[in-house]
């Protein structure tokens, strides 16, 4: 498997022989209002540019997986420049419905023995954010990949640390784990995603697995930077087992 960090949450994935757009957000630098109530509420996101050209990314994508549909992981562009007959993995019926108006034809809710081009996806639970920012937040997913030529993915999305997350690991023993680690937060109601200790959590519940820290500094409620983050996992000496990629940056396993 090859994981190409595009920008934020956006990652291709190619894995068995397919290639997979996960979460696209591909707006232009400062194009969407910021998110009120944030650490940089004075920002337009996204704060980056893409490392690459939109039609580079989207080059022979087999399949997009939206996990929610916030706008930092399915934008307007992605809407726009995306072929309306791709295939396209939602993680419910009200985000497929939503995805159906915007005029995809070829929407599959994920579920939990979904199978695509002979790949195992297993629909995973999240939690984004702890206590009452959830009802803001909103449900989203991740997803397993399984496949017998591959080792077992798991790209756990917008979410924090906590048992669901650890039930996956027990359940599925993923040996590549994606987290998008960068503690985003309003200025009240704590992390949206994992933060530094979720990450090393994870680390704990699966200290064979390579993981991959995402979504970091490209919205503007980041809280946790990269250089901290590589700070503390070196503190912590996992830094072989936990990677912090610039966008950009891609891993074969």
């Amino acid at each position: 498997m090859n994981i190409h960090q595009i920008r934020n949450a956006t990652i291709v994935v190619e894995y068995a022989g397919k290639k997979f757009l996960v979460d696209p957000m591909l707006a232009e630098k400062g194009t969407y209002p910021p998110f009120p109530n944030a650490p940089r509420d004075d920002q337009y996101n996204p704060l980056v540019d893409l490392p690459t050209s939109i039609d580079t990314i989207i080059k022979d994508i087999d399949a997009v997986i939206v996990t929610h549909l916030h706008y930092d992981h399915w934008d307007e562009v992605a809407k726009e420049v995306l072929p309306k007959d791709i295939k396209l993995f939602s993680q419910n019926e009200e985000d497929a419905t939503e995805i159906r108006n915007a005029g995809f034809q070829n929407v599959e809710v994920l579920q939990e023995d979904t199978t695509f081009e002979g790949i195992q996806l297993v629909k995973t639970k999240g939690e984004h954010g702890r206590g009452e920012i959830l009802k803001l937040a909103g449900l989203v997913c991740g997803v397993v990949f399984k496949h017998d030529s591959e080792k077992t993915l798991y790209v756990a999305g917008d979410t924090v640390w906590y048992d669901a997350v650890q039930e996956v690991i027990d359940t599925h023993n993923p040996e590549v784990i994606v987290v998008n680690a960068g503690d985003n937060h309003f200025n009240e109601g704590g992390s949206l995603v994992m933060n530094k200790d979720d990450v090393y959590e994870v680390y704990k519940a699966a200290p064979e697995a390579k993981i991959i820290a995402v979504h970091m500094e490209a919205v503007n409620h980041w809280g946790l930077s990269r250089e901290e983050l590589k700070s503390f996992i070196i503190e912590k000496g996992i830094s072989s087992n936990v990677s912090v990629p610039d966008d950009g940056e891609s891993y074969s396993f």
